[in-house]
Parts: C-alpha cells; structure tokens; sequence
C-alpha cells in the first residue's frame, strides 16, 4: 500500500514547506539531512518531548517497578510525593510518549517525500534505519536498563511504514482503530481475570503492590553490582520485548505513529495551520483530556487502588486522556512556533529535539549511575520531590549542552553512529 499512487495531492503537502525546499541536488544519492532542510517546530516538539519523557521515566531509575504503575505499592503515598506524583501523572505520564511515537511516525512520512520528490528509493534506507535502531534497543536495554523503547520503535516502524502512502483521511482512522486494539486487550484481560489460575493471580497481584520482603530484595538487587543487575535486568527486557510488546508497545505506538502521518500530511506538525487551528486544538486537549485524567485518578482512588479495577478499566482514563493531552500540548507548542514567543527557549529545545537519540540514551547512562550500587546507589532513597529536583538538573544541563555541541558538531554522537550505519558510510560530523 506504501505506493506513490496512494499519495493524496488534494491535502497539504508539506515537502513544499520552505524549510523542506533544499533536496539533495543528486537524485540517486541518499544523504542525510541538512541544516535548512529541518523543520524546527518538529526539532522543538520533539525536544520538549525528550524532556518530558524523563518525568516518568526517572520513576523507574530510582524506584521498585511498582511504584510506576501503583502509586500506593509498599505504602501510603501522601503529602509533597503525592502532589509530585498527581501532577506528574495528570500532566506527563503517557503524554510525552505519545507526541515522540505520534513524531516518529511524522518523521518515517518527512523522509519519505522527500525522497519521492528527489527521485530515489527510500525503502531499504528506511529498513536500515529501523535494523540498527532495534540492535540499538536491544542493547540499551539488556545492558543498561529494561524500560526502552527503541526496540519497540524500530519493530513498528517496518511495519507501519506500508501504510506512510496512504491519505491523511485513511491513516488518522486506521491509526485510532489500531491503537484501540490495545484498550481493548486490556479490558478483555480484567474482564477475564477471574478465570485466571492461582498462580498468575498471585504473580501478578506482587507485581501491583509487592510485600517488604520482596521489596527489599529489588532494593538490594539495584542497590548490588553490575553482573547481580544483569540477568533481572535483561529477564525485565524480554518480556518488554515479547508478551508486553504484543499486548500494549505495539497497538499503542503503532496506532499513534499513524496518526502522527496524518497529522503531519495535514501540516499540523510544521505549524503551517493559522494561529487559531491551534489555540482551539489547545482548548480541545486540555479542556476535555486532563478532566478525564483527573476523573481517572479519582476512580481509582475511591477503589483503593484496586489491582483488577485500576490496572485494567482505571487506566482507560489516562490511555485515552493522554491522547487528548498530548494534542494540546502539541498546539501549544506549534502556536509558540507560529508567534515566536520564547525564541531563546525554542531554539534550545530544537537542538535537544536534534540530539533526541544521545539525549535519551544520556538519560539512562546518568541515571542508572546515580540510582543503580555500581554508581552512586540512590534506589529507593529519594523521594518522588526529590527525584523531580533531579529530572530539573538534567533538563537544564541538556538544555545548555545541546546547542554547544551542535555549534561545533553536525550531529549528536548517537545520531552521527546511527547516520552512518544506516548510509552505510561514515558520515562527516565536525562544522566546517
């Protein structure tokens, strides 16, 4: 289905954008981007993502694994912890996830017309791209840490990438109904939790809230060596990239990525829409997502975080609600773009959104070094304000970092590696 005949001329097309106008001059040579050729509100949306991402994912560097999903597990949560943690559910958990997965999406599209337009095969690049970005995955999270989502990335872009052809009007309904797939998966396995054996029902009930003895052996665990970490390490990894990817990764990512195609064939990613398509899609996102997400919260709250309730129909409220969420945040910052308000922040989230591949991988490289005992062994000792403090610092550093290096250096050291593995040559990355 991936053919040019599918292609929609009725709708916008974006590879006319001005920032997309500078083609390589060669047609059957495949090159990397340029600088002209980005387009900045995509680098700054997905900056601001990057960013973002880290809120939710610095719960599973410095806390047992329960904590992510049962904000209750090993006890009572209240006062500042319970704020940090509300706002950061309410405002970030899932959110940021959707605006990269519904980027990634927009990005395998972008790369696509322009290599239509400049008259040159894409499809082998694009298996290349998405090969080495699941190796990258695979090692990132058997080594480093459990909770990637390359791999998962680079599994779903093969396949969604069949569908980057299609028409704005089919990917977005295609995109809904492949990314329902997963609410779904999820009702049915709560609806039929009562036939479940005794011995699934007690795994799964210490996964939701463990006891002291077993949360005292993953602080140990994450608090020992490097090798002790190793093999829970990549035990997690695998059924990440297995059984979880085959119920949730792949229906809610690859639901999402097709919608980012649409969006993105309708020119909402390159803020080309008026100031007003925006501000409403802000009122639209925010005004019905977050009460949503906050009803969400209230009903699992009010069944004590019951592990069938809140685990399979209470966390329907933030899987859709994200959805809602992440739109306004993304008309937010397209408006932003469009009016030029906070330019010095801007183009610092720009270069971050250009390092997004090294930003990421950072994340889990500092991170596991101040949480995990063959580092600093902070797991379990700070709490979730305080955890917060730490997700600040690194936004900051990153925000300053990120510029310095692009000033001097083409790409981020990742990106450069991923280049030139994908163009199967080394690509040049030092400024003349």
């Amino acid at each position: 289905m991936n053919s040019e005949e599918t292609a929609d001329e009725s709708e916008p097309d974006v590879s006319s954008n001005p920032a997309q106008e500078h083609l390589e001059a060669s047609a059957g040579k495949a090159e990397p981007v340029s600088k002209p050729e980005r387009v900045e509100s995509i680098d700054v949306l997905r900056g601001f993502a990057l960013l973002g991402i880290l809120l939710l994912n610095i719960q599973s560097f410095g806390l047992i694994s329960a904590r992510y999903l049962n904000p209750m597990a090993g006890g009572e949560l209240s006062g500042g912890p319970y704020v940090a943690w509300w706002f950061t559910h309410v405002l970030g958990d899932s959110k940021f996830m959707t605006l990269f997965s519904m980027l990634f999406g927009a990005g395998i599209v972008l790369m696509w017309q322009r290599a239509r337009d400049a008259g040159r095969k894409f499809t082998g690049l694009h298996y290349r791209r998405m090969f080495w970005l699941v190796l990258f995955g695979l090692l990132h999270a058997h080594l480093l840490w459990a909770g990637d989502i390359l791999f998962a990335y680079g599994v779903t872009g093969m396949l969604v990438y069949w569908l980057c052809g299609l028409r704005a009007r089919w990917l977005l309904p295609i995109g809904i109904v492949w990314f329902s797939v997963g609410s779904a998966l999820s009702i049915f396995f709560g609806l039929t939790m009562p036939l479940w054996g005794d011995a699934e029902l007690a795994e799964f009930s210490h996964t939701w809230n463990p006891d002291s003895a077993m949360i005292a052996a993953e602080i140990a665990l994450h608090r020992g060596g490097y090798l002790d970490l190793l093999p829970y390490r990549s035990a997690e990894a695998f059924e990440m990239e297995t059984f979880l990817y085959l119920i949730w990764a792949l229906w809610r990512a690859g639901g999402l990525m097709l919608i980012g195609m649409g969006l993105f064939k309708l020119g909402v990613f390159s803020a080309q829409r008026s100031q007003r398509f925006y501000a409403l899609g802000c009122l639209f996102g925010f005004g019905i997502g977050l009460p949503v997400i906050v009803m969400g919260v209230q009903q699992n709250a009010a069944r004590d975080w019951d592990m069938m309730y809140s685990f399979f129909f209470g966390g329907q409220f933030n899987y859709w609600g994200s959805v809602l969420v992440s739109y306004g945040y993304l008309s937010l910052i397209m408006l932003l773009c469009k009016t030029g308000v906070f330019a010095w922040l801007q183009s610092r989230l720009a270069a971050v959104g250009q390092m997004a591949l090294t930003n990421y991988l950072t994340h889990t490289i500092v991170c596991t070094t101040l949480f995990n005992g063959y580092g600093l062994g902070w797991y379990e000792k700070l709490d979730r304000v305080q955890l917060l403090l730490v997700v600040v610092t690194i936004w900051i550093l990153q925000l300053i970092i990120s510029p310095l290096w692009l000033t001097r250096f083409r790409f981020g050291p990742f990106e450069w590696l991923w280049r030139s593995l994908s163009y199967w040559k080394w690509q040049p990355i030092v400024r003349g």
